[in-house]
């Protein structure tokens, strides 16, 4: 894949399964504030469903569905967990450069987007008001950094780009997911 593909598919899968959890050693005792978004219908207990299932059912997830089908991340992320999850909506993909999406789904590039989306996993279920700031290592091994500013949660990736949670708390058999507004970025694509 060529450097420009390579870095806007990154950005593209990066943005699919944002996911993100804290680990356990990589964080401090604050937590974050429940951005104002985050109070809407998706605010419910699903304890039933699983990750995917959760996804599955919301038409605004669905570009990260297809991620995850194409990474063959499906089986992990029904897995017993638990696992925090920053989700890029549809809209959030959308705003990446042409053709990078396309070229992430390619099976040709399973292991950039793979590694893409486990940068938005990590074990342990966190809600709005037990997410820890600052320095979280995701599933993939890198960080990613939570903060709160103005009552709002961002999350900034290794690039330095923010995405904030538009939709806390989605609460699964399996773990938590949170709607985030962009793609991450792992620091080494």
């Amino acid at each position: 894949m060529k450097p420009r593909a390579a870095a806007c598919s990154a950005a593209v899968l990066a943005a699919g399964l944002g996911l993100a959890a804290c680990s356990s050693g990589s964080s401090s005792s604050s937590s974050p504030a429940t951005n104002a978004a985050s109070t809407g219908s998706m605010d419910k207990s699903t304890a039933s469903e699983n990750i995917v299932q959760i996804a599955a059912s919301n038409p605004d997830l669905s570009t990260l569905v297809t991620a995850v089908k194409a990474a063959g991340l499906v089986k992990t992320l029904e897995g017993t967990g638990p696992f925090t999850v920053f989700a890029p909506s549809n809209q959030a993909f959308a705003t990446l450069p042409a053709g990078t999406l396309k070229t992430l789904l390619e099976p040709a590039n399973k292991s950039e987007l793979t590694s893409i989306l486990t940068y938005h996993v990590v074990p342990g279920s966190y809600t709005s008001s037990n997410l820890p700031t600052g320095a979280v290592k995701t599933v993939n091994g890198s960080d990613l950094t939570v903060s709160e500013t103005g009552g709002l949660v961002d999350i900034t990736d290794g690039k330095g780009n923010v995405a904030h949670v538009t939709t806390a708390n989605i609460k699964a058999s399996n773990g938590v997911v949170h709607v985030i507004s962009g793609v991450l970025i792992p620091p080494a694509s």
